[in-house]
């Protein structure tokens, strides 16, 4: 980012700027203390330019959420005051997120006043979500205040209310809100206010995501478009990552509904729902999906909100690279905040696309990380008792187009029964000069065969020096591995003669034979002592290799990728060192139990970069 950043006595686009300290603040997303006094230098030093004041506001706020930092308020409130609608928006929606759960009567009062105040209506809105976040977590104690917005006559305040509700009593599945909500849904003048209500649902009931389809299914069916957007959205949002069948199946109507932003948000949802579900078949719901999203980008008759919705749809199906799903809450049950700010402001791009890149704060890694005592990854590995193929990576898309032989039938002439009998006797001399070849190209393709095993077999050594150096192999595993005597020794009667030379090189080398390796590769992996992606990338080494049966199972090393619906699968291996100090836990961060002190402990080598980063980490910017 150091190039777009703002420079010294140096003006670039102030739009690169923006952009930049926006991303700044989401690099730093709620850790952004090595970075204040920069995003505050740059606040003052903006002037009047009102494309950085809001980049440089979404920074602070997001780097600094729930900070109840005064200094940057009271900046933030003089950028609001000035009355600029872009920096005016950015401004309130980060006083919100500095005093994100607070409460804090003083800041909702100089909010809702400034509100009624200014004639800018995106000025309004940022307020309005600005007073939302203050009340996050609070419960009932946001009612009085719920009260207060729905009672006003600016329908915009009425929509923070439902915001308000969304924040506040987020993944509770209150009973009180879900009847406020509804109510406001059905009753509502306007537009936006009932969109809000419908999509808070979704976060009330972000808990229990079997229920939100459910609750929504009529209002799914409502004459009204902005009501149907929103219940596309609070399922999306509630389900996220579930693969819930209910979710799919109300989504479906709604893919090719009618009116174009409620394709978008049926888009949108899907992806939300279907986030990280390894059913790759062609004719699974995940493939369809995808078709339809490719379809949707493709045509160029498609209205313009449906074809961008289709966009980010596809980017939040394989969103980190397949390795992040959407979780407001954690695998305990215990409320996300990061998560559920990120996921509220993100469906804000529809008065704002910047905002659309608060998603991010709701990418909740799936993966297994073991640590120990000193927070460092040893080599662990533990078994999933599903196929490799189960929750695989989806494989590669392909362009090439497959082109269907043409046929042509064969003419027959006069002259073919001669031409036939003169080819027959021209074979019948050949076959004798045949037979002699015979003998010696069998010889030449078993002595390349040979080759071939002798390089496949130093190739696979290679491999396993590198795995070892990695840190996928253990020591005492790579020396067994690479030091096993030649089994095979001898094959046919003809050929034993050669077959011995090749065994006596290899073990004058002190290297296996290629079928002693495979043999002890695949042993190692029965035991658990190699993990399954290890044994692959060794055995796909084996010269002319017929398709082999997949494993019933996969060993995973530290740290590997685990999907949600792949934890109940895991396990322990029988004889494995360490144990979760967290009985049952087989995701996230894992603090291991060693259950061999005394013995020297293999850890997995600290990258290079990761040891340089952590030293230039002190300096800050």
């Amino acid at each position: 980012l150091a190039p777009s950043l703002p420079q010294a006595g140096m003006s670039a686009s102030p739009y690169s700027e923006g952009g930049a300290l926006f991303a700044l603040g989401i690099i730093h997303a709620n850790h952004g203390h090595s970075i204040r006094a920069y995003l505050l230098d740059a606040l003052r030093s903006a002037g009047t330019n009102e494309v950085v004041q809001h980049g440089c506001a979404l920074g602070i706020g997001i780097s600094m959420m729930g900070s109840e930092d005064e200094d940057l308020y009271e900046e933030l409130k003089g950028v609001l005051f000035n009355d600029s609608a872009v920096a005016g928006e950015a401004a309130a929606l980060a006083m919100g997120l500095l005093m994100l759960g607070s409460a804090s009567p003083k800041a909702i009062e100089e909010m809702l006043g400034y509100a009624h105040d200014t004639a800018h209506e995106k000025i309004i809105r940022g307020l309005a979500i600005g007073i939302a976040l203050c009340m996050y977590g609070r419960e009932e104690e946001a009612d009085p205040l719920v009260t207060t917005l729905l009672h006003e006559q600016d329908p915009i305040l009425r929509y923070g209310a439902m915001y308000t509700i969304a924040f506040a009593f987020a993944a509770t599945g209150s009973n009180a809100a879900l009847r406020k909500c509804l109510h406001v849904a059905v009753s509502d003048v306007s537009d936006d206010v009932r969109r809000a209500a419908v999509i808070a649902i979704g976060f009330v009931l972000a808990n229990t995501p079997a229920q939100c389809p459910r609750v929504v299914k009529l209002l799914a069916e409502s004459y009204n478009p902005h009501v149907r957007y929103g219940s596309a959205f609070a399922v999306g949002i509630s389900c996220a990552g579930s693969g819930s069948k209910e979710a799919l199946e109300l989504l479906t109507p709604m893919l090719s509904d009618p009116v174009d932003y409620v394709r978008q948000g049926a888009l949108l949802a899907s992806s939300m729902v279907l986030m990280q579900s390894a059913d790759h078949k062609a004719d699974s719901k995940l493939s369809k999906h995808r078709e339809d999203l490719r379809k949707v980008v493709g045509d160029k008759h498609e209205d313009t909100m449906t074809k961008f919705g289709a966009i980010v749809a596809t980017g939040l199906l394989d969103a980190g690279g397949r390795n992040v799903t959407i979780g407001l809450t954690s695998r305990t049950g215990n409320k996300i905040m990061p998560a559920i700010v990120g996921m509220g402001i993100f469906s804000h791009f529809w008065f704002w696309h910047p905002l659309l890149l608060f998603v991010s704060l709701a990418f909740t890694p799936t993966a297994a990380i073991g640590l120990n005592a000193d927070l460092r990854m040893p080599q662990w590995r533990f078994k999933s008792g599903a196929p490799p193929s189960a929750f695989a990576y989806p494989p590669p898309t392909s362009n090439e187009k497959k082109e269907v032989a043409s046929t042509v039938a064969t003419a027959s002439l006069s002259t073919t029964a001669k031409a036939a009998k003169i080819d027959k006797a021209k074979k019948a001399e050949a076959e004798a000069a045949e037979k002699a070849k015979a003998a010696e190209r069998a010889e030449e393709e078993r002595v390349a065969k040979e080759k071939a095993d002798l390089a496949a077999r130093d190739a696979m050594l290679a491999k396993l020096t590198e795995l070892h150096k990695r840190g996928s192999l253990s020591g005492v595993l790579h020396a067994s591995l690479t030091g096993v005597a030649a089994k095979s020794e001898g094959g046919g009667a003809g050929d034993a003669g050669d077959a011995m030379d090749t065994s006596a090189d290899a073990g004058a080398a002190g290297k296996p034979s290629l079928e002693a390796l495979v043999g002890e590769v695949r042993e190692a992996h029965a035991r658990g002592d190699i993990s399954t992606a290890a044994v692959a990338a060794v055995l796909k080494l084996q010269p002319d290799k017929a398709d082999e049966a997949e494993f019933d199972f996969e060993v995973l090393e530290n740290p590997s990728r685990v999907l949600r619906s792949q934890e109940r699968f895991c396990s322990l291996l029988p004889a494995s060192r360490y144990e979760p100090v967290a009985k049952g836990r087989t995701s996230g961060v894992i603090m291991l139990k060693d259950t061999a002190p005394d013995a020297e402990e293999e850890l997995l080598p600290l990258p290079a970069a990761l040891a340089a980063a952590s030293e230039a980490a002190d300096g800050g910017l």
